[in-house]
């Protein structure tokens, strides 16, 4: 039965993963500095260890409720592979885990739900006795989103 490695992490009250293999590293917030008339989803540039980045909010880029900026938000900045070659980070409310996933635990989205073409899969998580998170008081779905994707359409002006 194959894993597959994901990236936990909150915005809003709900849980998103993504490829681990896609994330290159996560830093805490740092200053941003916004661009002039730039789409609503492009938080800014910043300076990460001398190189360019670009900031998105992941959460406007979802169609999700945007975010106040909170204590603790983090930025997850991708692969270059995930990014098609910029330097690129995505702010998020908070980072969970790094977790393996097993295939069995996923449920893909043809058909149902798949209004969002963005989405790989739900993740239904179990905790560590085998029985269900949401039993135990914890969230237990996760939307495994497909940043991949949802990059590729907004660099083609397909937006959200």
């Amino acid at each position: 039965m194959a894993t597959v490695g994901v990236v936990e992490f909150q915005i809003g009250g709900s849980l998103y993963a993504l490829d681990i293999h896609l994330a290159r590293e996560i830093v805490e917030m740092m200053p941003i500095t916004p661009i002039p008339r730039a789409p609503s989803y492009l938080e800014g540039i910043m300076n990460l260890r001398g190189e360019i980045t670009s900031i998105v909010n992941l959460s406007q880029m979802l169609g999700l409720a945007v975010q106040e900026r909170g204590e603790g938000q983090k930025i997850i900045v991708l692969t270059s592979e995930a990014s098609g070659g910029s330097n690129v980070g995505v702010i998020v409310d908070d980072v969970h885990s790094v977790i393996p996933v097993s295939e069995t635990d996923i449920e893909q989205m043809e058909g149902m739900a798949s209004g969002s073409t963005h989405m790989k899969g739900i993740i239904k998580l179990k905790s560590s006795d085998g029985l269900d998170r949401e039993r135990k008081g914890d969230k237990s779905l996760i939307i495994w989103i497909d940043i991949q994707k949802i990059l590729k359409d907004l660099m083609h002006g397909q937006g959200m």
